[in-house]
């Protein structure tokens, strides 16, 4: 078999590589700067990668779990895009710093007024939140994203544990330990001195070296694929050859 051969076979298989692994980062996604911590505050990030090549998103709306609502919710200004929070009344109604809450925002919705998230681009999308809730391990939010022509997609399919990533996963928060030295109960001034603080810091230097991070690891892992891929090719071709004729 000539060594073109080899070539074309190993580049197949590096390609299919790519096929199956590139889905798993597809999907919008919520993370939290640093970290998110039962009944305390925090900043969380929607990421929406552009999935098409000749489309742009110039939409997201995020509805919130209802069965947990957060009755603090704060938007931060993007170049480009407005911003719309949705309120709704509570069944029944939450206590925060000795008040009660009886409404609380059940859905934000970005709309692009510019250009939107182009082909081959991201974007991230943050929020202020809290309190965070205190009897559960998770919050998922369901989202849905619209293009530029038309075409909707919607991550609103619940992950269940121990099963198959859905097609459509609906992004998922994860809750840590409540925070030992109380700071998930402080003070209202003291919430927001955090919140600001979490806008001004968090978002330039914690959260992108956390996403760094988190977009290298999955780098060396795809090409860690398609290594093991060529190699498995290579082999068998070899093998192949050296096999003796009966």
């Amino acid at each position: 078999m000539k060594a073109s051969r080899i070539a074309a076979a190993a580049a197949v298989a590096g390609t299919a590589v790519l096929a199956v692994s590139a889905p798993a980062f597809a999907h919008v996604s919520v993370q939290p700067e640093g970290t998110a911590a039962k009944g305390g505050y925090a900043v969380i990030d929607f990421k929406v990668p552009n999935e098409r090549d000749n489309a742009s998103t110039t939409k997201l709306e995020v509805s919130f779990p209802a069965d947990h609502p957060l009755a603090s919710v704060m938007t931060q200004p993007i170049n480009g895009w407005n911003v719309q929070v949705t309120k709704s009344q509570l069944a029944k109604p939450l206590e925060m710093h000795g008040k009660k809450i009886s409404e609380a925002v059940t859905k934000v919705t970005w709309t692009a007024a510019g250009k939107g998230i182009e082909p081959g681009s991201f974007q991230k999308f943050p929020l202020s939140v809290g309190a965070l809730p205190e009897d559960t391990d998770q919050l998922v939010f369901k989202a849905i994203q619209t293009y530029d022509n038309k075409e909707v997609v919607r991550w609103i399919e619940v992950p269940q544990e121990g099963g198959e990533e859905p097609e459509n996963p609906a992004p998922v928060l994860v809750l840590s330990a409540a925070a030992a030295d109380g700071h998930g109960h402080g003070s209202a001034a003291a919430d927001d001195a955090k919140d600001d603080k979490g806008h001004k810091d968090g978002m330039g230097t914690k959260s992108e070296a956390a996403a760094d991070s988190s977009d290298t690891t999955a780098r060396v892992l795809g090409v860690v694929g398609i290594v093991a891929g060529v190699a498995g090719v290579a082999y068998g071709v070899f093998a192949q050859r050296r096999r003796p004729t009966a």
